[in-house]
């Protein structure tokens, strides 16, 4: 059983569930039976009581993993795949449900909910194959006689630290490809959505029927995070730490990764631009703009931070897209109706308020929302933002954007390039191959064209450059959980200088 009941309620009068957490194909209390609560971003009412572990239950949780790799790494690659294809279907037969917690824990609307339950089970439909590719090569050597090859092999137990703001993909997305590398994972999910982060990936994999320790997840309370990444770095059987969040976790991470000679993965953050070029259909670029500014809030890595729009059309554009944002249905995530849903908690709210307030300071212009009412702030567009405020090359994790006129796409391409961020960019124009032309130059781990910055394919290679991270996902990224071994055979004896 994954959960127990309690008497109490929350706000609207549903049973607050305790969860355990989960290792070695156990789902157990933590030591001192102790537990934290997560709260529903938009009423803050608790949602659920979940394991607060420390520093045994991570190690137990590594124990497993270690203890599972062998057998994982050996198990054929047909009954892998059959064991990926079954959690796909437990997926999709609990769409529903799980889109229900989703929405709840993290405050995402219904449309992302089911949208990421759909990404999900493509992941796992699509590693089904993974197990399948190929896992090494004959390399050509030049003497005579020589048979060489390079092997991949998995590295071990991969920690996969996990963020609540597209919960259900990202945690699937980090523990897929260490899985089809045939490593076995710990996974650590943030305190703010624990479930859908971490133990619902517990619960579909021990459906579908994953060997013992292949999956572990281990919860915990606000501030205890370095206390199970510290036995992340500790033992030497973690051989990889695999981050998706904050530029500034993720120095910290690396660079204990660093001291430790540990492998790490890191998708950080971004400070993205839209780019809107005077060709392009202006109705068109307002609905993406909108999409790629507000969507969930503001709360994706790939949310476009800046739009850039090229002067000829810059007045117009901003008409037609502060008409739009107003327009922009607010508030209860489980409304069908909604678009823009509340922050993920109030310390959240603070961070976006004081950005604002600070531009606003500084000489920036509040030309839509501004505002807020509970945790829902309402989306909104800042022009004449200077330099040296926050929000101008900050990431800020909330419905915020900044228009700003530029003459000409070169003049974009330079703003872009001027950040340290480089995750996703995107360019609206009506002669597409002008926007390939312009990809070349920009500095970015995805260039999108007449496409929002907000794009997620299974098969795709999402990263980031430079500030923003390193690692791809899909078939790209299985390089970076595996070792290649080069396997050299001569037939007879080599010609040696020592006689």
């Amino acid at each position: 059983m994954t959960t127990t009941e309690r008497d109490d309620t929350d706000a609207t009068n549903q049973k607050v569930k305790t969860y355990q957490y989960f290792t070695n194909g156990e789902w157990r209390h933590a030591n001192d039976a102790s537990t934290f609560e997560v709260y529903e971003p938009f009423s803050r009412a608790v949602f659920a009581n979940v394991a607060n572990c420390g520093r045994a239950e991570t190690k137990d949780a590594i124990k497993a993993a270690t203890s599972a790799f062998l057998k994982w790494a050996e198990l054929t690659s047909d009954v892998k795949s059959a064991l990926f294809l079954k959690a796909a279907s437990i997926v999709d037969r609990r769409r529903d449900e799980f889109s229900q917690i989703l929405a709840r824990e993290t405050g995402c609307t219904i449309f992302f909910a089911h949208f990421q339950q759909d990404l999900v089970k493509k992941y796992l439909e699509q590693a089904a194959g993974w197990v399948y590719l190929p896992k090494g090569e004959i390399i050509q050597s030049d003497v005579p006689g020589t048979y060489s090859s390079v092997v991949r092999r998995p590295i071990g137990v991969v920690a996969c630290l996990t963020p609540w703001n597209g919960a259900s993909v990202l945690v699937w997305r980090s523990v897929v490809l260490p899985l089809s590398a045939g490593n076995t994972v710990v996974v650590k999910p943030s305190e703010e959505a624990p479930i859908s982060a971490g133990l619902l990936v517990a619960e579909v994999t021990a459906e579908a029927g994953f060997p013992p320790g292949v999956i572990n997840v281990v919860t915990h309370a606000a501030g205890q995070a370095a206390t199970i990444a510290d036995e992340f770095f500790r033992s030497p059987d973690v051989r990889c730490i695999n981050f998706t969040g904050s530029v500034k976790t993720g120095r910290i991470l690396a660079e204990r990764a660093g001291r430790e000679l540990k492998r790490s993965v890191m998708e950080l953050g971004g400070y993205n631009a839209l780019i809107v070029l005077a060709d392009v259909d202006l109705d068109y670029a307002v609905r993406v703009a909108a999409f790629s500014a507000f969507f969930h809030q503001g709360q994706i890595c790939m949310s476009a931070r800046k739009i850039l729009v090229q002067r000829d059309v810059y007045d117009e554009f901003l008409t037609r897209f502060i008409d739009k944002t107003n327009a922009l249905p607010m508030g209860d995530p489980e409304d069908a109706a909604t678009i823009v849903g509340p922050l993920i908690n109030p310390q959240a709210l603070a961070t976006v308020t004081e950005r604002v307030r600070e531009a606003v300071d500084k000489g920036a212009r509040i030309v839509a929302g501004g505002g807020w009412t509970g945790q829902v702030h309402e989306p909104t567009i800042l022009i004449d933002v200077p330099a040296d405020a926050t929000i101008a090359f900050e990431e800020t994790f909330g419905p915020v954007v900044i228009v700003q006129p530029v003459d000409d796409a070169l003049e974009a391409v330079d703003v872009v390039n001027s950040s340290m961020y480089g995750l996703s960019t995107a360019i609206l124009c009506a002669d597409t191959f002008h926007g390939i032309e312009l990809a070349a130059y920009v500095k970015s781990g995805a260039v999108h064209i007449n496409i929002p910055t907000v794009d997620d394919e299974v098969q795709a290679p999402i990263g980031g450059v430079r500030d923003s991270g390193w690692g791809r996902t899909g078939t790209y990224g299985l390089q970076d959980f595996s070792d290649y071994v080069w396997i050299n055979a001569q037939s007879g004896e080599r010609h040696l200088p020592i006689k």
